[in-house]
């Protein structure tokens, strides 16, 4: 006997048993169920999920003449009379099914439409699946508007396509449309555990939910992998098979992954991928599962309820302690784009290789004693990280005229900017040793040290466009522990960049600081611009230097010659 594969074996035939397009079901029952029937139909969605089997399902309920030949349309085929029977078997007249892939033309159409004026030979209607709908000619679509606008009153039309972007909107606004839904891992399952009960046939519950990742919203595509991976277990599916068989990547290997990027490991990192290139593992998929993973990770994080369920939800939890919010959407941001350029890449294991290391180079930094699992508390519970205590240092007081003391070095005086762009704020002569028990002043906080913004700003452990903003600023005011700047670009000053230059100038300082950031143009120094004006006199002393040369006074004099500006580069250190 010739097998049948399960995805035409266990094709659904009735309205009950599809799953997961209860939205079609629904409206399809109660039309037939009060005759309320419409001429022509359009199904659309993607591959696998159920266009073909719902139409032929409809052509029976239409024909449907019950077990006794006596029955009427109906919502519950019977499955059993003649007509149930045929269109189930692929052979009633009646029903039509055409591919419009390959019978596209306005004369294919035309044909159609001549043999539908005829009266139906032995059913109630005559029923027209036109698959693929899409395909057809502009010509072939212009034919049968006037016959799908009013057709015979024993036709129906049953219109599908996978893209109704390409169906002129005169078909569309002749049909009633229905969307179907793209089936979700859970329902694939489901359903795959009930065949497989009823096949008799051992599965892990964990290899078919795999199997409905896989399937990627398709019934179909479901049952095609299923039908592969009890081929492939020997006629039962386990978890390890249908991992073997999908080319999919162990989890543990990506929580390894992860782990070596919180250590900041590169080393290890890389030895991850060249185990994975020595399994011959898809470094796409495997990119593409680490999104998802990365997506589960910040879920529990977020809401930690909803991932109890899963089998490596003490791995979530963990990882979830290790990783800050931001860094997780960084890493989940930095893999979309990593899998999306894997094609232009040299090679998969270059591409693949390179998004880790992207990630170890954007990946914030951190100080000595400063775990993962303290930035992720710190960032969701809103303050800063690496938070540290205002350090007060004593005002010293002038020391005795007989003090027989060894003279100790003066610390520099350090004068803080304008409170206002007004008067400026007294300066604090910080102290090399605390004073005498007798002559103790009271404590006072150090006020802020940006006399020199641009140096501060290029001393800032901060990197992308909050270094930008900070160096392309101007310090307006210091007002307290409130900095206020002012930049020229719109952009830069957008709350996240303002944000992230706020907590490095918290860290820079060890205490935390506010920061208001104004837009216009700046009219002081900024670190962007004095390095701009320093590179142009390095250019300019270089240029002086070569047009002071001997050698090349003497080649322009005899020869004509001329330097060309832009080939001049200055050498040394800047």
């Amino acid at each position: 006997m010739t097998y049948q594969v399960l995805a035409r074996k266990w094709r659904p035939r009735e309205f009950a048993s599809c799953v997961g397009q209860e939205h079609v079901v629904r409206a399809l029952t109660h039309a037939l169920e009060q005759q309320r029937l419409h001429h022509a139909y359009l199904f659309t969605g993607t591959r696998g999920v159920g266009k073909t089997t719902l139409s032929r399902i409809f052509a029976k309920a239409l024909n449907c003449t019950g077990p006794d030949g006596a029955g009427g349309i109906t919502a519950t085929p019977c499955n059993q009379c003649e007509a149930c029977t045929a269109i189930d078997a692929g052979r009633f007249v009646d029903y039509i099914e055409m591919d419009a892939a390959s019978n596209r033309g306005v004369d294919e159409m035309t044909a159609l439409l001549e043999r539908a004026i005829y009266a139906p030979s032995n059913a109630r209607f005559k029923v027209y699946m036109i698959d693929e709908v899409h395909m057809l000619t502009t010509h072939a679509f212009n034919a049968m508007l006037k016959t799908l606008e009013e057709p015979p009153e024993y036709v129906k039309f049953i219109l599908a396509t996978t893209d109704p972007q390409k169906i002129p909107v005169t078909v569309l606004s002749r049909c009633l449309q229905f969307n179907l839904k793209q089936m979700t891992p859970q329902h694939v399952a489901q359903l795959l555990s009930e065949i497989l009960h009823k096949e008799g046939i051992a599965a892990e519950p964990a290899a078919l939910r795999m199997l409905g990742q896989a399937a990627r919203g398709s019934m179909r595509d479901g049952l095609s992998l299923l039908d592969q991976a009890i081929a492939y277990g020997a006629g039962s599916v386990t978890l390890e098979g249908v991992r073997g068989m999908l080319g999919a990547i162990d989890t543990t290997v990506l929580v390894r992954l992860l782990d070596a990027l919180a250590a900041r490991d590169g080393k290890a990192l890389l030895a991850l991928a060249d185990e994975m290139a020595a399994r011959s593992l898809s470094f796409a998929q495997g990119l593409r599962d680490l999104a998802s993973l990365l997506h589960r990770i910040t879920l529990a994080q977020q809401v930690p309820d909803s991932l109890q369920d899963a089998d490596d939800a003490a791995d979530l939890a963990r990882l979830a302690r290790q990783f800050a919010a931001d860094e997780l959407q960084l890493y989940y941001q930095v893999a979309l784009h990593g899998r999306n350029d894997l094609h232009l890449a040299p090679d998969e294991y270059a591409g693949f290789t390179m998004t880790l290391l992207r990630m170890l180079a954007f990946a914030p930094s951190t100080t000595a004693g400063d775990t993962g699992s303290q930035r992720a508390a710190a960032l969701m519970a809103g303050r800063p990280q690496n938070p540290a205590r205002p350090i007060r240092l004593a005002v010293p007081a002038p020391a005795p005229a007989a003090a027989t003391a060894r003279p100790q070095r003066a610390a520099p005086a350090v004068t803080a900017p304008t409170a206002a762009l007004g008067a400026p704020v007294p300066a604090v002569v910080l102290a090399a040793a605390p004073a005498p028990a007798t002559e103790a002043a009271p404590a006072a906080v150090v006020p802020l040290q940006c006399a020199d913004w641009p140096a501060l700003a290029a001393q800032l452990q901060v990197a992308g466009l909050a270094r930008e903003l900070a160096a392309r600023s101007e310090l307006l005011a210091v007002e307290g522990d409130t900095l206020r700047l002012r930049v020229a670009l719109k952009t830069l000053a957008d709350q996240g960049n303002v944000e992230r230059l706020k907590n490095a100038l918290s860290q820079h300082f060890g205490r935390p600081l506010r920061l208001r950031v104004d837009v216009g143009s700046t009219a002081g120094p900024t670190a962007t611009a004095l390095a701009e004006q320093a590179r142009a006199e390095r250019h300019e002393r270089a240029a002086a230097a070569i047009y002071a040369d001997p050698f090349v006074q003497q080649v322009m004099k005899e020869l004509g010659a001329t330097v060309d500006p832009a080939s001049i580069r200055p050498v040394g250190p800047e």
